[in-house]
């Protein structure tokens, strides 16, 4: 008998520890997806050539009542990673959690440099060699743009947001967000090709609910006079280099 009532009391301290920690243990969770349209202009597959791709349209929800959610850190996912290859950054877009550390390797054959002077995480990561990599802590929400000091066709973005519940569209425009708690969320919406007005047009509150998960077609609007041209982290054009494979700058 008393040991059936050291276990009914050991449950009820279950129960009121994860009640004391937060109902969100509680709720019911599901995945969230939405659809991707680009108007305005057209989607691109790599710069600036148009096509038919439509990834790269970041979305993520914050929770409407300000509700605290767990940070990177607690969640302890593998970090994520930008490859430097074939003079190209993959991805091109990538999306974290505030406090998450991005991976840079040099799959490449010769010398690289990563740098950001703009918005978000400003850093220069220098030259680095072949079969080498570095990191950068992202511990500040922005969009961080993303260059290369030797290769100009080289850019990306890194866009850290301040909540877990976060997604990237796919090259045919879907986005899922996955194990989210019910309830009700604010809608942000990020494309490297839209202005930021247009953007702020799209957020909105969403309540994820039963029978309700799907945020359905996202008419992103493009702008048409986009371009990817930039200075190097001087503020000065590129200068052609003298080979178009070297091991050195």
């Amino acid at each position: 008998m008393s040991n059936m009532l050291h276990a009914r009391q050991i449950a009820l301290g279950f129960v009121l520890g994860i009640l004391l920690i937060g109902g969100d243990a509680w709720a019911q969770r599901r995945s969230v997806s939405a659809a991707v349209e680009i108007t305005g202009g057209k989607a691109a597959k790599k710069g600036d050539a148009p096509g038919a791709d439509l990834s790269g349209v970041v979305i993520w929800l914050t929770p409407a009542d300000g509700r605290a959610l767990p940070s990177a850190g607690e969640l302890k996912r593998p970090r994520p990673t930008i490859t430097q290859q074939n003079k190209s950054f993959t991805p091109h877009v990538l999306v974290v959690q505030v406090g998450t550390s991005v991976l840079f390797p040099n799959k490449d054959r010769f010398l690289h440099n990563v740098f950001s002077l703009h918005d978000g995480r400003q850093f220069d990561l220098g030259f680095y060699e072949a079969g080498s990599a570095k990191s950068v802590h992202f511990d500040r929400s922005g969009v961080s743009y993303l260059f290369c000091n030797i290769h100009p066709e080289m850019t990306a973005a890194v866009i850290a947001v301040e909540t877990p519940y976060f997604g990237a569209s796919d090259a045919s425009g879907k986005i899922a967000i996955p194990d989210i708690a019910d309830g009700k969320y604010i809608l942000h919406v990020w494309y490297e090709r839209s202005l930021p007005e247009d953007l702020n047009k799209l957020e909105r509150e969403v309540d994820v609910a039963s029978g309700s998960a799907d945020l359905g077609v996202l008419r992103v609007q493009a702008n048409p006079y986009f371009t990817s041209a930039h200075k190097n982290k001087y503020g000065q054009d590129y200068v052609p280099p003298a080979s178009s494979d070297y091991s050195h700058p």
